[in-house]
């Protein structure tokens, strides 16, 4: 099991199958990660298991070289079998407590809440290490994605005891009032892989965090 060496903040770079192509995905993510990333998530629907399992141990190795955490989204297995630092798990996946049974307990385990502080809440209860709220802005990636507001991130940050992410359309420009609400990590795809120079971009907020790249 890959190691975290720091607590969830700051830039968290999304690597999804449909902005980043097989061939190109390590060199982008590499230049997130030297941009200042602080962790990255694979994303991928469209590959073979043993396609995902191969680039899932490259990242591995990727991230580690910048000090930097691998999070599978969905999929637990996966996260066990490449030696990823934790899984990201949405409405439909596995609850946070089986997830924490097959990865252990110094694994990353983070859960998706929409707009529901509710589940937040339970997340919590089952022994999440962090949260995600959003879409905050209009996104390309989810636009039927469920909007939350910069109230709900408030109220987050103050009644639940876990670092909370946002996620939706964020950009170096309008993520600056979602820090000032109480994120402590920006999840990024287009802001990111929509940019011909992934390493300046992901400077660019990395900033919005008062932290060096």
């Amino acid at each position: 099991m890959q190691t975290p060496v720091m607590a969830v903040h700051g830039l968290y770079a999304i690597a999804d199958s449909a902005w980043l192509a097989p061939d190109n995905l390590l060199v982008r993510v590499g230049a997130a990660l030297a941009g200042g990333a602080h962790l990255v998530q694979y994303r991928d629907k469209h590959q073979n298991p043993q396609a995902r399992l191969k680039m899932a141990r490259s990242l591995v190795q990727l991230c580690n070289e910048y000090s930097a955490a691998l999070i599978i989204n969905d999929d637990p297995e996966l996260a066990r079998a490449c030696g990823a630092a934790g899984v990201h798990l949405g409405r439909d996946d596995a609850n946070p407590t089986a997830a924490r049974t097959l990865l252990g307990r110094d694994a990353i385990i983070g859960v998706s809440c929409y707009n529901e502080l509710e589940r937040a809440r339970r997340a919590q209860e089952l022994g999440a290490d962090y949260v995600a709220f959003g879409r905050f802005f209009a996104s390309h990636t989810k636009p039927d994605a469920v909007p939350a507001d910069l109230t709900l991130l408030q109220r987050a940050h103050a009644e639940i005891d876990l670092p909370v992410v946002a996620i939706g359309g964020i950009t170096p420009e309008n993520g600056a009032a979602l820090v000032a609400a109480g994120a402590h990590a920006l999840a990024v795809i287009e802001g990111l892989w929509g940019q011909p120079d992934a390493r300046a971009a992901a400077a660019r907020y990395v900033k919005l965090f008062n932290c060096d790249a």
